[in-house]
């Protein structure tokens, strides 16, 4: 059974930083491409970030140059740091599994970001 646990998410003023983790369990990590999606309220899921299996990574034009994706292999995690963060980021976080760029299993939780001076 896959599972994607989200965490790191809070508040923060415009202009701050997070750190987002999202824990897989359930599949071979190493070998899939990951992606960090977003929803914000009243809009359509949109993906972030993605980076493939060897580690190259794309963005969203809202995000490239303030947010940065990685991954750890040994430890079935892949990460979003987010600076320079704007009120527009406010939504809630989601990690999955890319397959020819879709995601491929059920929604976990979420995290929540929420950027408000």
């Amino acid at each position: 059974q896959v599972q994607l646990v989200e965490s790191g998410g809070g508040l923060v003023q415009p202009g701050g930083s997070l750190r987002l983790s999202c824990a897989a369990s359930g599949i071979i990590f190493s070998i899939n491409a990951m992606g960090w999606y977003r929803q914000a309220p009243g809009k359509e899921r949109e993906l972030v970030a993605r980076i493939t299996s060897l580690g190259n990574t794309n963005y969203a034009d809202s995000v490239k140059g303030r947010f940065t994706i990685s991954r750890d292999n040994a430890k079935n995690t892949v990460y979003l740091q987010m600076n320079s963060l704007k009120p527009e980021d406010t939504a809630v976080y989601y990690c999955n599994v890319l397959k020819k760029g879709i995601a491929v299993y059920p929604w976990g939780q979420g995290t929540q970001v929420t950027v408000s001076s």
